[in-house]
């Protein structure tokens, strides 16, 4: 982890970014599924979006060198949403979701790699000067 001065904020904040994913991967779909395939397969997009997403987040608070180790952490998440998903009888469980995650972490990590990785401690540099 970078040297964070929030470091346990910064962690509860991304527990409950994690657990909201898990919850809503978990909920019932609220669309017509075979409508959403005939248009676009609006699940996979979601998915790729909410990895993506996880992977700039917590590219925020760990060093490159350990973004090999996040990305197998949230490609190991995906996989738990998965095996979650194939428990319930109203989700189902797909590879291609998990591909799509996979998709959406390599996409995250090349948005972290262009810059946007380590931002939190960037964050509390800005805040600690605009505090005084």
């Amino acid at each position: 982890m970078l040297p964070l001065r929030y470091v346990k904020r910064w962690r509860i904040a991304g527990v409950v970014l994690l657990a909201a994913a898990f919850v809503v991967a978990l909920m019932p779909a609220m669309w017509p599924q075979i409508r959403v395939r005939d248009i676009l397969d609006l699940d996979k997009a979601l998915h790729g979006t909410a990895f993506t997403l996880l992977t700039v987040w917590f590219s925020g608070q760990y060093s490159r060198a350990s973004y090999w180790k996040m990305a197998a952490g949230l490609l190991a998440f995906g996989a738990m949403i998965e095996v979650c998903q194939y428990m319930t009888n109203y989700r189902s469980a797909e590879w291609r979701d998990l591909y799509a995650d996979a998709g959406g972490i390599v996409a995250g990590l090349a948005i972290a790699l262009l810059g946007p990785g380590g931002w939190s401690l960037r964050f509390e540099r800005w805040l600690q000067k605009r505090r005084g």
